[in-house]
């Protein structure tokens, strides 16, 4: 059950904080969402990949705990760089301006540490007794 309530934080924090930071820039830069999809489908695309990588992000954390132990901020950095850089990949193609890849980065660069305190709340930040495949509520 911890599992499934730390993929639920994280993906909470991971579609909100995006939606604070282009909310603000939309205002300051006159930013609109894509004309080409309806409203609706737009945000069940980012709800649909950020569950995603809320599960990828929960799942990972576990797996690598025991050498993580703590060490939250380096998780969510690794977890940033990945993302910032593909945000830059895309600000170079088609479609994508650089200020929505500055835009990106930045909340990236908070939700990632939040996110990445709240598994580590939820799961812990150590592998439990030998042999608990930590899935059980063991450890």
């Amino acid at each position: 059950m911890r599992y499934v309530l730390a993929v639920l934080a994280t993906l909470a924090i991971i579609y909100v904080v995006p939606f604070v930071f282009y909310g603000i820039s939309s205002m300051v830069w006159d930013m609109k969402p894509p004309s080409d999809v309806s409203p609706a489908q737009f945000l069940l695309g980012i709800l649909v990949s950020k569950t995603g990588t809320a599960i990828a992000f929960v799942l990972i954390y576990h797996f690598g705990k025991a050498g993580l132990g703590r060490r939250w901020v380096l998780y969510a950095f690794i977890w940033w760089l990945s993302f910032a850089i593909g945000e830059l990949g895309q600000a170079i193609g088609p479609g994508y301006t650089w200020k929505e890849a500055v835009i990106g980065v930045v909340s990236e660069a908070v939700y990632f540490p939040l996110a990445a305190v709240v598994t580590m709340g939820f799961i812990g930040a150590t592998s439990g007794r030998a042999g608990s495949d930590g899935l059980s509520g063991e450890g």
